[in-house]
């Protein structure tokens, strides 16, 4: 809203509510969204220092100095920022010095940085309070963004693009590709649109130095980790959900695309509006559909341009953190209630997991052992992602969500089956 006006704030609001990817991940996501909301608040600071600048408000200070101090707690990757803001910055330093000469806008800079101090110091107390290892001692946030930068994990191997491919051997176009099959077609359309038009206006001296300044950082925001990570190719997996950080900000820059879209159409082509907003208004309701038939699975969701989680399931991994073993654990209790059976004397049932075991371990309770071993489990419960094998026994329990299996249980009492796996274990 600040930066497009309130149509702008509304079609952003919406771009981003009505992501399944973003949507999804806010319910289940402790570490990536928690990053993504910090980063938000981070980005509302600097928007507002380059509105003020060079004479921020206590609430601008302040506002800066938590974004920095939440989204650093969260991830050290939140240093961006600062990138972010040092290239974005440069069409209002450059304005400065063309017009307020070398002095005065070297003293103005001096003086931003003077008063966000109180704000840094402030934002360095909330990182600590969060993430107290980090100031114990002085060097210990530069230490993590060593130690992080290196894949330090045992590998193993993920689905991408019909492939099997090792973690740290995912293509330079593996977050490309998901971003464009996973994402709404109206945010990425709007979004590429944006990205276009801001790179196409720093060179015209008649757009404002901080209409410049701001949307080049918003641009920076949601494009520059990805071609870091592109260029860089560090180990990627579990789909796009370390970047879903740069989701908030395509978000705005769409709301700011569709914004200037009407208005310009309002100025020039009036007749075009209706056309426009209903196209925007069906470019919405697509994704609202898919997170309606996925619920609550919704991180799972891959766009139109993919085929739905349908044209995607066999190329691409979907429940990747085996949300769905929940649901399974839940149907297979009730359905042992129902049939009244209960446990082999002095022993538990045994369930096999193929697929995270911890949701099954959570859901399933105490009255359950939940390991690997499918020769002396009772039941087998299997995500339906590539590295589950499909048994040959009877099923109890079957998740589905658009014809796609996500979870399957099956009794296996009497029979015999080595390994639930049908790749070997890393």
């Amino acid at each position: 809203r600040r930066i497009g006006g309130p149509l702008a704030g509304l079609a952003s609001l919406l771009l981003l509510a009505l992501c399944p990817i973003f949507y999804g991940h806010m319910f289940m996501n402790p570490k990536d969204a928690p990053f993504a909301v910090a980063m938000i608040i981070l980005m509302l600071g600097l928007v507002r220092l380059a509105e003020e600048y060079p004479q921020p408000s206590p609430r601008t200070i302040l506002i800066v100095g938590l974004g920095a101090g939440l989204s650093l707690g969260c991830r050290v990757l939140g240093g961006l920022a600062l990138v972010y803001a040092m290239i974005g910055f440069m069409p209002l330093f450059l304005e400065e010095l063309r017009t307020e000469g070398v002095r005065e806008a070297a003293r103005r800079f001096a003086h931003v940085v003077y008063v966000l101090l109180p704000g840094l110091v402030f934002g360095y107390l909330v990182m600590g309070l969060i993430w107290p290892w980090s100031i114990m001692e002085p060097g210990n946030p530069f230490e993590a963004l060593t130690y992080f930068s290196h894949f330090f994990e045992k590998p193993w191997k993920e689905m991408f693009d019909g492939a099997i491919v090792s973690v740290p051997d995912m293509p330079w176009s593996y977050l490309p590709t998901l971003f464009a099959l996973q994402l709404p077609e109206v945010m990425l359309v709007l979004m590429a649109g944006a990205v276009v038009s801001t790179f196409a206006m720093l060179p015209r001296r008649e757009v404002p130095a901080r209409r410049k300044t701001i949307l080049l950082m918003l641009t920076l925001a949601a494009t520059l980790p990805l071609a870091i990570a592109m260029v860089k190719r560090p180990a990627l997996y579990n789909g796009i959900r370390h970047f879903v950080f740069v989701i908030p900000p395509m978000a705005v820059l769409g709301g700011v695309a569709f914004a200037w879209a009407m208005e310009r159409l309002r100025a020039n082509h009036r007749t075009w509006q209706p056309v426009v907003l209903a196209t925007f208004c069906f470019g919405l309701a697509l994704p609202l559909a898919e997170m309606i038939r996925l619920h609550p699975y919704q991180y799972t969701h891959f766009n139109h341009i993919a085929g739905t989680v349908r044209g995607a399931d066999d190329r691409f991994m979907l429940d990747y953190w085996g949300l769905a073993l929940k649901q399974a654990s839940d149907e297979l209790r009730e359905q042992l209630v129902e049939r009244q059976e209960v446990p082999p004397r002095n022993r538990k049932w045994k369930v096999a997991v193929c697929g995270p075991q911890r949701p099954a371990q959570v859901a399933l309770g105490p009255d359950f052992t939940i390991g690997w071993d499918s020769n002396a489990a009772d039941f087998a419960m299997t995500l339906g992602e590539f590295y589950c094998k499909g048994l040959t026994a009877p099923v109890m329990v079957e998740i589905k969500r658009d014809d796609v299996v996500f979870a399957r249980v099956y009794d296996i009492r009497g029979s015999s089956i080595s390994s639930l796996l049908s790749i070997p274990a890393p």
